[in-house]
């Protein structure tokens, strides 16, 4: 027979576990918005994977303390050094995400238009005034 006491552990038990499975699913959105960042600055996540390292309480952008996952990860410009980088998540949000020093190359820009000197233009443009 169920006692209150049987109760009280069954639903602990059963409240750990959606812990657990909400965690899961918040560890794959945060490693989702790693994969977004590192490709949008064009750099290589090491090992396709995030770490909790903490929960912890942080403030928000308003001031407010929130429950905080901190989840680390690694990744790489070159292929030959590894440079961590964390990630903070409010719930399913990121707060923010931020990598430590890395060697980067400056791309020169490619050029949109054709640069004309001012000397070729004007005598073009005054061959169809005559």
């Amino acid at each position: 027979m169920l006692t209150l006491g049987n109760i009280f552990v069954l639903m602990l038990l059963a409240t750990a576990g959606a812990w657990l499975w909400h965690s899961h699913g918040l560890r794959e959105r945060a490693l989702e918005r790693v994969k977004q960042h590192c490709a949008k600055l064009d750099l290589e996540l090491l090992d396709e994977n995030v770490a909790l390292r903490r929960i912890t309480f942080k403030r928000d952008n308003d001031g407010r303390k929130r429950l905080a996952r901190v989840y680390n990860f690694e990744f790489t410009v070159t292929g030959e050094q590894r440079h961590p980088g964390t990630i903070t998540m409010f719930g399913a949000h990121t707060a923010q995400i931020e990598l430590a020093p890395y060697p980067f190359e400056i791309k020169d820009p490619k050029p949109t238009a054709e640069i004309i000197q001012l000397s070729e233009w004007r005598q073009d443009h005054n061959k169809w005034k005559h």
